[in-house]
């Protein structure tokens, strides 16, 4: 199963990819192999020297106690010290963000796939937003030539 931020795309220019594994819960793995997970606003924060996923929410497993479970919790996630470093140095130093793009499943273990996004601005966005439409246009007429 593979949960994707379609909106992180739309905010951000990705630059360059990472992956990373995350420290859960039991029933937190089983609602994530369920989809039942949403990174909407979720960001990467390096603190001190380790990395933590943060507003990333997983809604609680149906079958699991739902007392005291935080849905919105903070998790951390699994880096080499040395890739922590790089995504340190290049955050503070570029005006850069880490974003987190997908959570996925390969074989047993759930990886995070995280980002270094620099921001769009407004007139970004909406030339995004066109070249969207005018691809969605030129698909449509090619179906229609069929």
């Amino acid at each position: 199963m593979k949960i994707t931020n379609k909106r992180a795309f739309f905010d951000y220019q990705i630059l360059e990819k990472f992956e990373a594994g995350i420290n859960l819960y039991g029933a937190e793995v089983k609602a994530i192999r369920l989809g039942h997970a949403d990174l909407t606003g979720a960001h990467v924060r390096i603190m001190g020297s380790e990395a933590y996923l943060i507003n990333a929410k997983i809604f609680p497993y149906q079958y699991s106690r739902p007392e005291g479970y935080d849905e919105k919790r903070t998790r951390k996630l699994l880096l080499h010290k040395s890739e922590i470093v790089a995504l340190k140095s290049k955050t503070e130093g570029q005006n850069l963000t880490l974003v987190p793009i997908s959570i996925y499943t390969t074989k047993s273990f759930i990886k995070v796939e995280i980002a270094l996004g620099k921001g769009k601005k407004q007139y970004d966005k909406k030339e995004s937003i066109k070249k969207r439409d005018l691809q969605r246009e030129i698909e449509q007429e090619m179906i229609d030539i069929k």
